[in-house]
């Protein structure tokens, strides 16, 4: 019955905007490659064309169904000489995040872009390597013919030329044996002050997890746009660590630095190779003792789960606003006992996000329906987006090379056998049943900073494992969990502040 009302609602609104009187065009989108960038596009790949309300930005960039002014993606997984150009219309069938096709845009103005995602190595759409066109706005007004050409392609990422900066970049044997192809890992360090000055000195290691799909370049942003921090850094008044940045690049999206069914051994693959390897390359003490995570968003969720599944490799955690780490607080969702993951038990949608006073910003159905245009799967399986990543870490294996989904792309209905699969990075359910043994390991290494008005929803996750922890034994955690009231997401976290954490440990430690 709530499938049939919603198909009802969904057929109402339609036929209120189509009884509304607006105007609505045919455009056709006809689409050329610059001569300069011809041979460097590829025949197969996805096509994406962006139609955005905002008249301002790069629609290519913009993801995530925010703000009133929507940004209409369309996209098709295509095979195009690229000498000839390439025909968007609505004969070609693209999937869509509007609730209109080609063929009966709405008059009004739109920001126009088109993107050629080409690019096989990354997971993301605006990876280095795919190419698209510089925005323009278009006055839609009635049937008419659009030509765009592709000029620009993205460039490789760099690292800012410091000599305190360093690049990592190898091969993963681990990584590389379990896809049967060559697979690299990279991350970017930041060398305490004086490191030079002292050849003999050896250090503790700071690994920062970046929030969702945070790269290694975002050394260059405390580098070159965060003066007062580099400012500090460079000073006597910043602790002596060094600092490295993980990458978040996977397979599926961000890889979580854990071993997946999905995505291979990552977390293998960064205790056993890039770790021992950057600690040895740059004089890291190299003990268990000397290594500190943190994080905010993803990388707060990761920071803690790298402390819990790996707790005698890392001797301390900061997590800032993690990722739910209570699935029975999936967000808004329990996904051991609710039945879909767009509405809840009285049939209204769940929201996925909201401002700091509580008003809904988007719902689930809407977020997912951008991921699945995403995917090159017409899912969002592999979009490369949040819940993709979701899905590779905590799922098994599905069909066609893609992760088993926990709930339907398209109807939000949950898959409790996939559930139960997700068991096993529940957080506060990891550490329930394995509290006899990891809770001596855990003293004094974890700390945790939750906002109580979370921008995603996080906070109920987070207040859950503060309950279970306040009733454990032998011995009863001392894990520091604080939660600021009107706080949204991520707002209390601070580069410097962290460091100063970790330093003030570090000379605990050498007192003892």
């Amino acid at each position: 019955m709530k499938f049939k009302k919603t198909i009802f609602l969904l057929l109402a609104s339609f036929v209120a905007w189509a009884a509304s009187g607006q105007q609505t065009a045919d455009i056709h989108i006809s689409i050329s490659v610059s001569n300069e960038l011809k041979a460097k596009v590829r025949s197969e790949g996805r096509l994406f064309v962006f139609l955005s309300e905002d008249a301002e930005g790069e629609p290519r960039t913009q993801l995530w169904p925010m703000g009133v002014k929507k940004n209409h993606i369309f996209a098709k997984n295509l095979k195009w000489d690229p000498a000839k150009p390439l025909e968007a219309d609505a004969g070609t069938g693209m999937m869509t995040t509007a609730p209109f096709n080609l063929g009966q845009v709405p008059s009004g103005t739109y920001r126009l872009q088109v993107l050629w995602d080409q690019d096989t190595q990354e997971s993301g759409l605006n990876a280095p390597g795919n190419v698209f066109s510089e925005p323009r706005n278009v006055e839609i007004t009635k049937g008419q013919k659009l030509e765009i050409r592709l000029t620009e392609v993205i460039p490789p990422r760099q690292l800012v030329d410091d000599p305190l900066v360093k690049l990592v970049d190898f091969t993963s044997d681990t990584l590389s044996k379990w896809w049967k192809k060559p697979v690299k890992v990279k991350a970017s360090v930041l060398l305490p002050a004086g490191f030079y000055d002292h050849p003999g000195a050896k250090y503790p290691v700071r690994y920062n997890v970046a929030g969702y799909g945070g790269r290694y370049t975002r050394v260059n942003y405390l580098v070159e746009r965060d003066p007062d921090f580099f400012r500090w850094w460079t000073s006597d008044e910043a602790p002596r660590i060094i600092n490295v940045f993980l990458d978040g690049e996977g397979p599926f999206g961000d890889s979580y630095q854990l071993d997946s069914d999905n995505s291979g051994p990552y977390g293998y693959a960064l205790t056993h190779e890039l770790i021992p390897y950057i600690e040895k390359q740059y004089r890291g003490i190299g003990t268990p003792q000397s290594r500190f995570v943190d994080g905010c968003s993803t990388g707060g969720w990761v920071s803690l789960a790298l402390q819990l599944y790996y707790p005698d490799f890392f001797n301390g955690t900061w997590s800032y606003s993690p990722d739910a780490i209570d699935f029975e607080n999936y967000q808004l969702i329990d996904i051991y006992k609710d039945d879909n993951a767009f509405y809840n038990e009285w049939g209204n949608q769940h929201p996925v996000a909201r401002d700091l006073t509580g008003d809904p910003i988007v719902n689930m159905k809407d977020f997912i329906r951008y991921e699945n245009v995403q995917g090159s799967s017409d899912t969002y399986l592999n979009s490369g987006g949040q819940f993709s990543a979701h899905a590779a870490l905590y799922s098994p294996k599905g069909e066609n090379g893609l992760p088993k989904p926990l709930f339907d792309p398209q109807t939000g209905k949950i898959d409790h056998q996939v559930a139960e699969y997700w068991k096993k990075y529940d957080l506060k359910l990891y550490l329930k049943e394995n509290w006899a043994e990891l809770g001596p390991k855990l003293q004094g290494k974890i700390w945790i900073w939750m906002g109580d008005m979370d921008h995603f929803y996080l906070n109920p996750a987070t207040r859950a494992f503060d309950e279970f922890l306040k009733t454990t034994e032998n011995p009863k955690s001392d894990a520091y969990i604080h939660f600021d009231a009107m706080q949204g997401h991520c707002q209390q976290y601070s580069h410097m502040e962290v460091l100063k954490m970790m330093g003030a440990k570090v000379k605990a430690q050498a007192k003892q």
